[in-house]
């Protein structure tokens, strides 16, 4: 899940992303980062809260107007996709990028 709020003293957007213990794959998770242009694609510099349900959570602030790709990566060697992402895009390697849109304000 993707929720998005509009900072307008900021002019920022506070951007949840929370994988839900529903939403995950078959297998156990121990750890998810949020990977995308925002942070460069790193895979460790922006890891998701572990929560007491088994959801993953993080919230990060974007500036408006563009549009950004992500991915979530899962202990470490598997990647994931946003199921309630805006639209998804071919990336780089062959397989689909989540994209966010976040509009001018």
């Amino acid at each position: 899940m993707v929720k998005k709020q509009y900072v307008k003293s900021r002019n920022i957007y506070k951007v949840t992303f929370r994988l839900a213990k529903h939403e995950q794959p078959e297998y156990d998770i121990s750890t998810s980062h949020l990977v995308g242009d925002f942070n460069d694609w790193s895979l460790t510099n922006t890891p998701m809260e572990s929560l007491k349900n088994g959801d993953f959570k993080i919230t990060v602030e974007l500036e408006p107007g563009k549009n950004h790709e992500f991915r979530y990566l899962l202990n470490n060697e598997k990647w994931y996709n946003e199921w309630e992402a805006d639209e998804y895009i071919l990336g780089d390697f062959g397989k689909d990028n989540c994209v966010i849109e976040l509009p001018e304000a």
